[in-house]
């Protein structure tokens, strides 16, 4: 499949509600929050993770769709894989003197693995593949409104170890958010496409994972989290025609019951639209 040849950006929609959709190891795991403006955070990497996951169990056995990035994955084996495809010997943390041969360690990464073709790789390691600029990004996720979180303590029957039988219960706790909708923005480089092979397909995989992800991501921390919005700038041409502040200015929020500025109790407390005018070059999609 041939590179795509177009430029894109996107505003993507999410909520959570009595959930925890990114926790904070160094505050105790509570909910990431801007300190200025108490605005619930969540990292680009959370969300690379849960799209990992989510193209990983939908496109299992699948040429071209692995994962370098997951779960227990020893990054040196992955980067040895290509030195044994192509019968190349590895040197430690060098890459081939010959450039051809280094350029097509990098290229049968990119070709086998999705996450590295789309957001990139540092494959430097002990076994080196290589660096990777990936074609997609995406900027932290923030809520639209002020976050409180709340402490909740919890209980269990059961004990760890025999001498604590006699007790009767052990304590936990877990923070919540009780609503909140975050808005985060992507890039998509049809250039840097270009040199890692993104295709129309892995474009298609990509905006699938956005709409689909939370769903074979439930867990009791988690809550209930859903894909809520997922707006498509699509560019005329690669360079594109106009600048993505400009394209994210266009999608308007509005807070339609309660005060904006205060938490909010739902999505039907939003309300979502694009003001397309004056957007030449560009048109606009919404695929959610």
């Amino acid at each position: 499949m041939s590179a795509i040849q177009n430029r894109y950006e996107f505003v993507y929609f999410f909520d959570v509600t009595n959930g925890n959709p990114n926790g904070d190891p160094d505050a105790g795991n509570m909910p990431r929050l801007d300190p200025e403006s108490s605005k619930g955070l969540v990292t680009d990497v959370c969300l690379k993770r849960k799209i990992r996951n989510f193209v990983e169990i939908s496109s299992e056995n699948e040429a071209g769709y692995e994962i370098y990035v997951k779960e227990k994955s020893v990054l040196n084996l992955q980067n040895k894989r290509a030195y044994e495809a192509l019968g190349i010997e590895s040197e430690a943390k060098k890459l081939p003197k010959d450039e051809a041969k280094a350029r097509d360690i990098t290229a049968w990464m990119c070709k086998n693995f999705f996450d590295i073709r789309t957001f990139g790789a540092v494959m430097t390691t002990e076994v080196n593949s290589g660096q990777v600029r990936g074609p997609v990004q995406l900027a932290f996720a923030q809520s639209i409104d002020p976050i409180v979180p709340l402490e909740v303590s919890i209980t269990r029957m059961a004990v760890t170890n025999e001498k604590d039988l006699e007790k009767e219960r052990t304590m936990g706790r877990k923070y919540i958010v009780p609503y909140a909708l975050y808005r985060v923005h992507g890039f998509i480089s049809a250039n840097l496409a270009a040199k890692t092979g993104f295709s129309d397909d892995d474009l298609a995989k990509l905006w699938q994972a956005l709409t689909l992800m939370f769903e074979h991501d439930r867990s009791a921390a988690r809550g209930e989290m859903a894909a809520r919005k997922l707006i498509v700038f699509k560019h005329d041409s690669a360079l594109g025609s106009q600048p993505a502040h400009k394209l994210f200015d266009a999608v308007k929020v509005e807070r339609v019951n309660g005060e904006s500025g205060t938490p909010a109790s739902g999505f039907g407390d939003y309300n979502i639209s694009v003001v397309s005018d004056g957007l030449n070059g560009v048109s606009v999609e919404e695929l959610l």
